[in-house]
């Protein structure tokens, strides 16, 4: 496992991240410490969650995984704040200074922390002005609560306008990005990617196997495995030309000897300004297979194959919108 400087900080983190969004739902808590052992011995050292998932369970395993192991101290622990935690509550969600201030406090209970390393804001909003979040933010960071701050799914732009504000209003910056990046969408390499070079912000992608779909699991022409992530779907992903980069992806595997899973996220860690993309297994057996990744090496040949198929700056599959609004969390 390699490591890389989260943002312009002098953070370290694994080159991969351990995405815990299906800790308490789809995955038991038994197995999802057992997920969290086994990734922090495999080196991951950045684990990342959000109030969001299952209405705050994922934080509660997480927070009880590090307890029992009692590694918490050895983690970069990341978690989101923006998404709705009560359906009778105008005030539970979004991202003011109320909301952000009021979910921090339940998450470092539910972690059972007295700090949290990274804290994201899970969307942007349209309706509160970001020097209202950034202050709230830059007041947890002075409280000793937050270390760092970063954002989720913001388009360039809107992180170019809070690096402004900030600079204006002497706050603390945003560290780090996360946005949908993967081989069947690739439009954050056109604007928000070098933008980040240039800043000094962390990309930390997140959906690096296009929900599952470059696994391998879907095949042309043939019925969709039922307990897979898409069997139900539309079929937004279910065209030739996402089909066609999913093959490259298998044919590429079948030449190293490994998984498509491995070649799919090894491509993601190795893409320029990339920091360290977001694995969510449901499993063991899927967190060793994600594992295997760091040890696969895309050469230039593989990258060009990966073009011909897959346009640089485009996407085949724009399941969120323009401006990566998402239609739902993942």
């Amino acid at each position: 496992m390699q490591y890389r400087n989260l943002g312009r900080t002098g953070v370290q983190v694994s080159e991969l991240c351990l995405g815990c969004m299906n800790f308490g739902g789809a995955t038991e808590e038994e197995e999802s410490c057992r997920i969290v052992d086994r990734a922090i011995d495999a080196g991951i050292n950045f684990l990342d969650t959000a109030n969001v998932y299952s209405r705050g369970r994922s934080e509660e395993v997480v927070g009880n995984a590090l307890k029992r192991n009692g590694k918490r101290d050895q983690i970069v622990l990341a978690t989101k704040v923006h998404g709705r935690m009560d359906d009778d509550d105008p005030n539970a969600a979004g991202n003011s200074r109320r909301h952000i201030i009021e979910q921090c406090h339940a998450s470092l209970r539910r972690l059972q922390t007295d700090h949290i390393d990274l804290y994201q804001i899970h969307r942007p909003s349209s309706t509160v002005p970001i020097d209202e979040t950034l202050q709230a933010l830059d007041d947890l960071i002075r409280a000793g609560k937050v270390r760092y701050i970063g954002t989720s799914t913001f388009a360039a732009w809107q992180v170019l306008e809070s690096l402004w504000i900030s600079k204006e209003l002497g706050l603390n910056r945003f560290i780090c990005e996360q946005p949908p990046y993967h081989l069947l969408d690739r439009r954050v390499e056109r604007e928000l990617i070098p933008m980040a070079q240039t800043y000094g912000i962390g990309i930390i992608p997140w959906s690096p196997l296009a929900g599952g779909f470059l696994t391998g699991k879907y095949k042309r022409g043939e019925d969709r495995p039922q307990e897979a992530r898409w069997a139900k779907s539309g079929d937004l992903h279910f065209q030739s030309a996402s089909f066609k980069v999913a093959e490259t992806v298998e044919s590429i595997a079948k030449k190293k000897e490994c998984s498509a899973t491995q070649v799919a996220l090894a491509w993601c860690v190795q893409q320029p300004g990339v920091t360290s993309p977001i694995i969510g297994p449901k499993s063991m057996a899927q967190l060793e297979d994600n594992l295997g990744a760091v040890d696969v090496q895309i050469a230039d040949a593989d990258r060009k194959r990966f073009d011909k198929v897959s346009e640089p700056g485009r996407a085949i599959v724009p399941y969120y919108r323009a401006d990566f609004g998402p239609h739902q969390y993942r």
